[in-house]
């Protein structure tokens, strides 16, 4: 037998510890969630095989997630069952629009400067406006995301707000200062590197299939989600010219788009919820990336 087109990928993941909690809930955003949000620890322990993680790790896991309050267990027989609890839906909801948006947002050309007044500014303010998206080109001074609403702006940084209109190359010295755009770079190109040989092989052979095209779309979103969750999604104005995250955002969708009807299907065949076969998948989830005709193939 030839090597799995999947190695690659599961090299990368293995280079590390995986995370094996965060891949959870990965898959319950991603793929679960769209069928009903309700999955059995066996089907759970086939995709992680498929990863090359150990079933103790993922047991572990799911215990600690239980614990904390993202999973909420059930047991049917002897057939354990677990859902993704509220505040575990609502963190992946939120980080949603990010992931599978087709383009970023449209820029009115106005970056938003927040001065807020020093004594607001307790570490956990400034934790804050940095996981909303802030960058911070000097000290006190900070840069509102060129897509956040001018009254989320106020609302967040209870600042005086200013607004300007920079040319271009002040607008990219201005972004340069404020965010850490060559370490997002650098996470763009990790990305690429470790999933364009999956795409030349599917593009050679042809797609995944079973659980091993489950696992492969999980671990897509996984790595693109940790990169894209802190791009404050800049403008192509405000990049550099090389830019690659529209490559990257390029090559998530191309292999979504080829791997979501495989695992779709070994869903059907093989996730089971306590009260019987996984629903089918809400219809939004074929709008991800903008949708496709070959999502439905």
């Amino acid at each position: 037998m030839g090597v799995s087109p999947l190695a690659p990928v599961l090299d990368a993941l293995h280079e590390v510890l995986p995370r094996t909690w965060s891949i959870i809930i990965t898959l319950y955003g991603d793929a679960v969630v769209p069928r009903g949000g309700a999955l059995d620890l066996a089907a759970m322990l086939r995709i992680f095989a498929a990863m090359a993680i150990d079933p103790r790790a993922v047991r572990t896991a799911v215990s600690r997630l239980a614990a904390d309050g993202w999973l909420v267990g059930r047991k049917v027989g002897r057939v354990s069952f677990y859902r993704l609890a509220a505040k575990g839906d609502a963190v992946f909801a939120a980080a949603a629009t990010r992931i599978y948006r087709a383009a970023p947002p449209a820029w009115d050309g106005v970056l938003r400067l927040a001065l807020p007044p020093p004594e607001a500014m307790a570490e956990g303010a400034r934790s804050a406006l940095t996981e909303a998206g802030f960058g911070a080109p000097l000290p006190g001074l900070w840069v509102a995301p060129p897509g956040m609403a001018p009254d989320a702006v106020a609302r967040l940084a209870g600042a005086l707000i200013l607004e300007t209109m920079p040319p271009r190359e002040a607008g990219r010295s201005l972004a340069a200062r404020a965010w850490p755009l060559a370490r997002l770079a650098a996470g763009y190109e990790r990305f690429m590197a470790v999933f364009q040989p999956l795409a030349a092989a599917m593009e050679t052979d042809g797609r995944l299939a079973g659980v091993e095209a489950l696992a492969a779309r999980i671990l897509l979103i996984h790595h693109y989600r940790r990169v894209i969750l802190h791009d404050p999604d800049l403008p192509p104005a405000l990049l550099p010219p090389d830019w690659p995250g529209a490559a990257a955002r390029s090559l998530c969708r191309r292999l979504y788009t080829r791997l979501l009807p495989a695992s779709e299907t070994w869903l059907d065949n093989h996730g089971r919820t306590p009260e019987g076969p996984l629903p089918p998948p809400a219809l939004d989830l074929f709008a991800r990336f903008g949708g496709d005709d070959r999502f439905s193939q």
